[in-house]
């Protein structure tokens, strides 16, 4: 039976998807594709063997450990320290490598011009108070000048300047583009610069000429600004006494004006960005903040009207709400339903960007109904939102960024950007690899690779923190070669320098030692210094795991990752816990983000993804091929391939699912090198199963156990000589004595 092919979604394109792309434009299937309302959201994971319990898997519902503002005292709007992990990269790219962006057109910058300027009677608002004015009487149309009849000042929403209007003898108007909060903006030529496009913005404050010269003088650092992402300001000018900020002419569309266009081609329906999407164009402009905050200034007013993008690439427009970090007098930009709720009462600040962030990137990817009102100050329940359900650190990373105290949000731009990245990874794994182990790895700024030396994980297998090397002491550490846990910990304990550094490897030593309590005295320290510390919080759930407290450990670990959204490491420890602490539902989730997210993690999740299937089978639940699956997972490059391949031998050996099984449980370890003694342990197994089976439903030809035919007497002959053969390596006597009467106890009945 043939599928009828599906078309391409990205505009114009008449090509078909082959193979997950579009055969044409070569867009990935999910690119242009309208994204359903938040309750539908598609299930990519369809036809897979993975566990659909989307509600019972989801971590957000267990036990976290306080931390942040939950430790500190002294109220609300606590502040933190700044962290020294996000400065460790930089890099920038839409789409970040990982995802696709569809180019947007660059349009005509002519078309753009309006050709009978007027701002709707409904967005006519007194600048000074901010009531309506201008607005419809009695059946006669608003005036578009007059005064505010609440406080009687003027207000004007009639363009100043007129096309052919030549400004500051330099700058030929065309016509007026749009209207903001500061007044009309116009598209001009410079004609000093060969005629290049340029944006006239109007300023506050301009029927005063003195206001007017401070409004200028305020606003000169703009032209300072130098960042690819970020609109260049060229000058202030003045015009018929009134004053312009003059910048890049920037070509293309609004993130805003995109979704418009998304939701008229979806018949009117409300139509977000796909998530990676979303998450790929708050990943480019984070840069830009970066810069910003670096160079002391506040942006404000973040919101998706001021991402333009032209093409593959995007821009950050409109600093008219930009001001310096420790201005206290200047007059505050923001948007209801974006601004930060601290912000009226005590200013803006960098952790204020980030929430505004955090909140475009949400109103980027669903309907966000009622974000200025019922959600004006929070986040919608993960209750009540698929998409919060589908991409459970996508919800960690925005309850992070948009946390009501704003010393619980990210530290820095770039901090978000790192976490954000690896959302990012985790999303379009979840969307595009389904049950499939990641092909590739990366490597965490945080987190070490995990230790994998068996089948199961132990706290010290579980990835380790790595030292962040602008500590005082990270020298030191590194020149430590004691190898005793017992005197590493006594020398640390005496060290002269206790950093946050060295007192992070007392509590691991600690651990190492079995000395618990040590580890909990010195996480309790770190923690009463810095209440936001979440290594400290990390450390103390290795000590829960190595004590055999699974509860402790789960609060710990999943504090952890709300602090660290986008790291795979705190999700692996929570599974493990979770596995432990009788919590199987919530482990296969995190096991198979892990697995599909990451290289260095498919090993250890695909053994707990298997532990939890076959725990599963043997209740009945018949989840041995899931199971099985999980440990084809493993790839043949790892260290943990023969593991693997034996633990698939056991699973199929212990099924009861008769001769086939038992023939495959011998062909998985057949190209694989096994211990001697346990690849003869395997064959008795698989021998002794398969004389029994033969004996109770009946011999097969057609079924071949390593060479042997399913049939009594040769099952009988190789089973008596797997038997000598395996008491041949056994060292104690009592044992092979045993081996030896159970082959003869099977060898058959001959003249000889």
């Amino acid at each position: 039976m043939t599928s009828t092919p599906l078309s391409c979604m990205q505009p114009g394109c008449t090509g078909t998807i082959e193979d997950g792309y579009c055969n044409i434009c070569g867009a990935p299937a999910s690119i242009g594709a309208p994204t359903p309302a938040q309750g539908a959201l598609p299930d990519p994971d369809a036809g897979h063997a993975m566990s659909t319990r989307t509600a019972a898997s989801s971590s957000n519902r267990l036990a976290s450990a306080p931390l942040g503002s939950a430790r500190a005292t002294g109220g609300t709007n606590n502040t933190r320290r700044l962290g020294s992990t996000s400065s460790r990269t930089r890099a920038a790219r839409l789409g970040a490598g990982i995802t696709t962006v569809p180019p947007a057109p660059v349009p005509n910058p002519l078309a753009a011009v309006q050709d009978n300027p007027q701002v709707p009677e409904n967005r006519r608002f007194c600048p000074n108070c901010g009531n309506p004015v201008g607005r419809s009487r009695q059946g006669r149309e608003g005036r578009p000048e007059g005064f505010c009849p609440n406080c009687r000042s003027p207000f004007s929403f009639t363009p100043k300047l007129k096309k052919g209007d030549l400004v500051a003898r330099q700058y030929e108007v065309v016509g007026a583009i749009a209207h903001g909060g500061l007044g009309w903006i116009y598209l001009a030529k410079d004609k000093n610069v060969s005629d290049r496009w340029v944006v006239l913005k109007g300023l506050l404050n301009s029927g005063d000429p003195d206001a007017l010269a401070a409004a200028i003088a305020e606003q000169r650092f703009l032209a300072q600004v130098e960042h690819p992402l970020i609109v260049e300001i060229y000058n202030f000018v003045t015009h018929d006494e009134a004053g312009y900020i003059v910048m890049e002419y920037v070509a293309g569309q609004s993130l805003k004006d995109i979704l418009k266009e998304r939701m008229r081609a979806s018949g009117g329906a409300y139509s977000p960005f796909p998530v990676d999407q979303a998450i790929a164009y708050i990943l480019e402009v984070l840069p830009a903040f970066q810069y910003l905050h670096d160079t002391g200034l506040i942006y404000c007013d973040f919101k998706p009207d001021n991402i333009v993008q032209a093409g593959d690439s995007i821009k950050l427009i409109d600093l008219g709400g930009v001001r310096r970090i420790d201005d206290l007098d200047s007059a505050i930009y923001g948007t209801v339903g974006y601004q930060a709720p601290e912000v009226p009462d005590v200013g803006p600040s960098v952790a204020s960007d980030l929430y505004t962030l955090g909140r475009s990137l949400l109103s980027l990817a669903i309907e966000f109904r009622g974000n200025t009102s019922t959600y004006a100050t929070s986040l919608p329940s993960v209750a009540d939102t698929l998409l919060f359900q589908r991409y459970d650190s996508l919800y960690r990373l925005l309850a992070k960024c948009c946390a009501p105290n704003p010393g619980d949000r990210f530290a820095t731009a770039d901090e978000l950007r790192t976490q954000l990245l690896g959302v990012l990874r985790e999303v379009v794994a979840a969307d595009r690899h389904g049950e499939r182990p990641a092909s590739h790895s990366t490597a965490s700024l945080l987190f070490e690779p995990p230790v994998v030396e068996g089948d199961r994980l132990q706290w010290d297998n579980l990835p380790r923190l790595r030292v962040d090397d602008t500590d005082p002491q990270a020298a030191w550490l590194a020149s430590i070669s004691v190898d005793d846990p017992l005197a590493k910990l006594d020398l640390l304990l005496n060290a002269l320098n206790p950093s946050v550094e060295v007192r992070l490897a007392t509590a691991y030593t600690a651990v190492e030692a079995g000395d618990l309590d040590t580890t909990d005295r010195v996480v309790g320290e770190i923690l009463n210094e810095d209440p936001w510390e979440w290594r400290a919080i990390w450390l103390a759930g290795l000590g829960a795991l190595a004590r055999g407290d699974a509860t402790a450990a789960q609060a710990a670990f999943n504090a952890v990752y709300g602090q660290a959204p986008g790291e795979l490491a705190p999700k692996l420890a929570l599974a493990v816990a979770c596995e432990e602490g009788g919590q199987p539902d919530i482990a296969e989730s995190l096991y198979l983000t892990c697995l599909r997210t990451d290289a260095n993690f498919t090993a250890p999740a695909a053994f707990g993804l298997a532990r939890i299937r076959s725990q599963r089978h043997s209740q009945g639940q018949g989840e041995l091929e899931a199971a099985i699956a999980a440990l084809d997972m493993v790839p043949t490059t790892s260290r943990s391939f023969v593991s693997a391949r034996r633990q698939k031998a056991a699973l199929l050996v212990g099924s009861g699912a008769g001769l086939d099984a038992l023939s495959a449980a011998l062909d998985s370890v057949a190209a694989v090198r096994l211990d001697p003694r346990d690849r003869a342990q395997l064959r008795v197994d698989v021998l002794a199963a398969a004389l029994t089976d033969v004996q109770q439903t009946g011999e097969r030809s057609d079924v071949r156990l390593g060479g042997v035919p399913a049939q009594t007497p040769q099952l009988q002959d190789s089973l008596e000589g797997a038997y000598r053969e395996l008491a041949g390596l056994t060292e104690k006597r009592d044992e092979r004595v045993r081996l030896v009467d159970e082959a003869n106890r099977v060898r058959r009945w001959t003249w000889r």
